[in-house]
């Protein structure tokens, strides 16, 4: 018999508007002929209880949360991954069959994986890490599992890296270290892969590129950006102006979507109809 219902999944947030998860994620389904369906909905932070109780009331596979309910989400979970209890925040949610909700978090995972796409191995590697926000903190986290040897965070709030440090120091084995952000900031000389885990650069602001050395960047470095949009941020095209090789936040942030369609479905989607649909979106 022919099954009109179609698999509900999701994105709680406020805002919520400009989130483009839900292009790329449709187009994987119809490209797997997944009865599914992504839903951007705008959820008020007093309200996610109720929406997080939607899940059983609707059958959903799963939800993403974004901003401001990543943190706030945790109590509402019945277990959570290893990367997402250190890092202390969520941004998928699987509803299992047995209706426990299992929290994950796929940004640092992403970020990873993308650099392994390009044949880039963490392992032993030297960080040095711009930014100790949400992003910074899930990229740290799974750079450390992944077998960096060392962190470097620099960051404007001094506190805050290491706040970051502490928690890295205290769940891995990396060495870290923590430098208060200066203008025109010098770039460790022993680093292997710089990462800009700010916002800084994002459109509207794609003008605008990290306050640092780039003369400091050399061509043994590998520069990534988890900015997505424009893809091609100042901040690597200067990099690769050093030699450096440039990962984009593209590939982070379809390697994010690609883990949460598996954790949902159950499938590998294809990353190439992720990409070149994420890819169309900002062009």
């Amino acid at each position: 018999m022919k099954n009109y219902r179609a698999e509900l999944v999701g994105v709680f947030g406020d805002p919520v508007d400009g989130n483009p998860t839900g292009v790329t994620m449709e187009a994987a389904f119809a490209d797997k002929g997944l009865n599914y369906r992504y839903l951007t909905m705008k959820v008020l932070p007093e309200d996610l209880e109720d929406a997080m109780r939607s899940l059983h009331v609707l059958h959903m596979k799963g939800i993403n949360l974004t901003m401001p309910h990543k943190i706030k989400v945790i109590p509402l979970l019945n277990e959570l991954s290893e990367a997402a209890g250190i890092i202390g925040a969520v941004n998928t949610v699987a509803l299992r069959e047995d209706g426990t909700l299992f929290g994950e978090n796929t940004d640092g995972k992403g970020f990873v994986q993308a650099l392994h796409n390009r044949g880039i191995s963490l392992e032993g590697k030297n960080i040095t890490l711009l930014g100790a926000g949400g992003a910074a903190k899930a990229i740290g986290v799974e750079c450390a599992l992944a077998g960096a040897a060392a962190i470097t965070i620099i960051n404007r709030t001094l506190e805050r890296a290491r706040e970051l440090a502490d928690t890295l120091k205290k769940h891995t084995k990396t060495e870290v270290s923590c430098e208060q952000w200066e203008s025109c900031h010098r770039i460790p000389e022993n680093t292997d892969i710089l990462i800009n885990g700010t916002s800084i650069g994002l459109h509207p602001n794609g003008d605008q590129k990290p306050d640092i050395d780039y003369n400091g960047i050399t061509p043994n470095m590998i520069a990534a950006d988890v900015v997505f949009n424009p893809v091609d941020t100042l901040f690597l095209k200067e990099a690769e102006k050093q030699g450096a090789v440039a990962v984009n936040g593209l590939g982070m942030l379809a390697c994010q979507a690609a883990l949460n369609f598996k954790l949902w479905t159950g499938v590998e989607p294809s990353l190439k109809v992720m990409e070149d649909t994420l890819r169309k979106e900002f062009q």
